[in-house]
């Protein structure tokens, strides 16, 4: 279910890659929803929780590891976060 999601948010253009920029887009309030790879390094994970707690918004943790993850976004470096815009 939740690939099926992912994969109609990577056709709308608004996606954010990277823990960086996503974080500086919940804190402005700019994020629809969150998707988390399977091996998400522990602190990242706790960042985008913590943050994404604040903002009420929906993190959607996968089953897919960051390298399948960035085969599904037809990306050559590995994503373990990624969010869509408002």
């Amino acid at each position: 279910m939740s690939l099926t999601l992912l994969k109609k948010d990577l056709k709308k253009k608004n996606i954010v890659f990277g823990t960086n920029k996503t974080i500086k887009e919940l804190k402005n309030g700019k994020i629809e929803r969150v998707y988390m790879s399977s091996n998400c390094p522990n602190n990242v994970r706790s960042d985008i929780l913590y943050y994404s707690k604040i903002a009420g918004i929906k993190v959607i943790e996968l089953k897919e590891n960051n390298e399948e993850l960035a085969v599904i976004c037809k990306k050559p470096f590995s994503v373990s976060i990624l969010s869509l815009l408002k």
